[in-house]
């Protein structure tokens, strides 16, 4: 969920170029700045709706409030990994069958898939399933992509408008111009590696640092936004500490972005929020512009920062895959990229989907409103798609269908191209640039994240 405490809007300006009978794109004045109620996101609505509904289930179970956590002990499994694994409870509730419910303390009813073709299938079903959350959070809800999360929370036609500014920007062809800024920020990421060690944190230095630089510089955010950025990127996905810290960071990152936007609509930069402001002008208002920057960072981020970190864990023990990568021929890289994308991950769930009508999925009765939660880390090591030994990483592996590490349908990860792009770069630079690159502590003494929707390393010491 995103950020921001609803208020009154000044006054509704009419989003052009909406089919007939589409809801509003953003509530803002009428120069297109959106106004209070879309500056600071749904956090207090978020957090509100939350408490109703632990606070109804308390009252009817009986719940201790004192031993009431942010993610109750027989969900975690859907945040936990075994190292670079998932757990082995999700192998086992996906050798049990299809579907499982979660007995969780909130009033809709919750459903895990966790198998590969059913999540296939539940994530392509948009009839069946919406990603709409505005009516879980009360009076119909915001109408502004700033407001319900972006793109991963909104349904067509306001999707399929919002999705339409960006997805051009984000194919492979148009990325290939890309290459060489990415090249170049690699290299100084690497230089800056070889002067901090060895040992040195990769995951600080290179993997954080990569992916960040890329994303700002396409989106035209200015460096004192990136530091900002850097420091808020990973608390927003960790439940650790439970759901106030991560709500902190989603709003604090969401009101930087605002600014931001609202700072290029006078004086548009040369990055794709500059862009799109000079093409749609008020056509788009700040709140949906800031939301899908914060979609497009929250994606192109963090996620891929993970990616490179356990790439890399997964590189250095095995050893004959790393060779492969430092060879640099591009369609072996390729295909240990793809591996690594299916084996690790990091994305553990996909955005929520709510069952739009009374249903059986896969022999399981859903009530209109329920929750399904799909795992893409159990899908993707789903033996009856990846064949035998899918816990292990072997690049010749060709199961027919595409890995959902990015996801699936129509809310498929925008960024997918740019993450495979970084990675087909960073890895093998990484491991020409330093032959003997090794970590610097024992294995099993690396520190992953415990409970986070994207999994990766608090540090990554090597030495080389």
């Amino acid at each position: 969920m995103r950020s921001s405490d609803p208020s009154s809007p000044t006054r509704r300006r009419p989003a052009r170029k909406l089919p007939p009978g589409s809801p509003r794109a953003s509530r803002g004045s009428a120069s297109g700045r959106a106004g209070p109620r879309s500056r600071t996101g749904p956090t207090a609505w978020a957090r509100a709706w939350l408490g109703r509904l632990v606070a109804r289930r308390i009252r009817t179970r009986g719940i201790d409030l004192s031993r009431l956590t942010f993610l109750p002990e027989n969900a975690r499994v859907l945040l936990q990994r075994t190292g670079t694994d998932p757990v082995p409870r999700l192998a086992e509730l996906r050798s049990r069958g299809p579907v499982h419910r979660l007995d969780l303390p909130l009033d809709r009813t919750v459903h895990l898939v966790t198998g590969h073709a059913e999540t296939r299938a539940v994530l392509s079903d948009r009839t069946a399933f919406s990603n709409d959350i505005r009516p879980l959070l009360g009076g119909g809800g915001p109408a502004s992509a700033e407001d319900v999360g972006g793109l991963g929370f909104t349904d067509p036609p306001l999707h399929t408008r919002l999705r339409g500014l960006i997805a051009p920007e984000f194919t492979r062809r148009r990325l290939q111009r890309l290459e060489p800024t990415i090249e170049g920020i690699v290299a100084r990421r690497l230089d800056a590696l070889a002067t901090a060690g060895p040992p040195a944190d990769l995951a600080r230095v290179v993997s954080a640092a990569v992916p960040l630089e890329t994303i700002c510089g396409l989106l035209g955010l200015a460096a004192p936004d990136q530091e900002v950025l850097a420091r808020l990127g990973s608390r927003r996905f960790d439940a650790t500490g439970g759901a106030a810290g991560a709500f902190g960071a989603v709003s604090d990152q969401r009101r930087l972005l605002f600014d931001a936007v609202a700072a290029q609509r006078s004086a548009p930069g040369p990055g794709l929020i500059g862009s799109i402001i000079r093409a749609e002008g008020e056509d788009v208002s700040d709140a949906d512009l800031a939301g899908l920057a914060d979609g497009i960072l929250t994606g192109g981020y963090e996620t891929t920062a993970g990616m490179i970190s356990l790439g890399t864990v997964v590189l250095l023990r095995e050893p004959a895959w790393a060779d492969v990568v430092r060879s640099g021929a591009p369609d072996e890289v390729e295909r240990v990229v793809e591996e690594l994308l299916r084996h690790l991950s990091v994305v553990q769930l996909a955005f929520p989907r709510f069952a739009t009508r009374d249903m059986d999925l896969l022999g399981t009765p859903l009530r209109t409103g329920d929750v399904v939660l799909a795992s893409l880390s159990a899908a993707n090591r789903d033996p009856a798609w990846a064949g035998p030994h899918p816990d292990e990483v072997d690049p010749a592996r060709r199961p027919v269908g595409g890995h959902l590490a990015f996801g699936h349908g129509l809310h498929r990860c925008v960024g997918a191209e740019l993450a495979r792009l970084e990675l087909r770069i960073v890895l093998p630079a990484l491991f020409r640039r330093f032959p003997d690159l090794a970590l610097a502590v024992p294995a099993d003494r690396l520190r992953y994240r415990r409970f986070s929707l994207v999994h990766g390393v608090e540090e990554l010491p090597v030495t080389f």
